[in-house]
């Protein structure tokens, strides 16, 4: 699974395996093997070549390694979106699986009224718990997955009208 990186307003790319990752900036590249262990919904330990980072999802993007605070953006290249902001696009929007996992929860119902940023489901992959988060305000028009239910990247889980 590969990804593009905004921390810090420096952007980035990260490939992710089951065991390696390759972390790629401007400055050089970091790459190697890797572990994750939860410790709830929003923190965890990464462990890369033998070092660990204490990680804390701080929410609005926000991210805790070691005490240290990184703003962080994620953008899957696969997805239509692209970089476009959520403002720039009309019509029904849909909220995709970034990668394979189970889902966790679901935290919407069809015809209910979201909020731009309000968590929409809540997916597990890789031993992290991923919360999904609507792309703008609107409506759900479509949950198309359910609590236990296995995903692969792609899969439309939820759509916003």
């Amino acid at each position: 699974m590969k990804y593009e990186l905004v921390v810090d307003r420096k952007t980035a790319t990260l490939s992710v395996t089951d065991e390696h990752f390759e972390y790629r900036r401007e400055d050089g590249t970091v790459a190697g093997g890797y572990s994750v262990v939860t410790a709830g919904d929003v923190a965890g330990s990464v462990l890369i070549e033998g070092r660990s980072y204490a990680v804390t999802m701080l929410g609005a993007g926000e991210v805790s390694v070691n005490g240290r605070v990184f703003h962080v953006e994620v953008f899957d290249p696969r997805s239509l979106r692209g970089r476009r902001g959520p403002a720039e696009s009309s019509g029904p929007q849909a909220v995709v699986a970034p990668m394979p996992g189970r889902v966790i929860r679901v935290l919407v119902e069809a015809g209910q009224e979201v909020a731009a940023g309000e968590g929409l489901i809540v997916v597990e992959a890789m031993k992290m718990q991923n919360e999904m988060k609507s792309p703008r305000a609107g409506r759900v028009a479509a949950v198309k997955t359910a609590e236990g239910a296995t995903v692969s990247a792609g899969d439309v889980l939820v759509v916003i009208e």
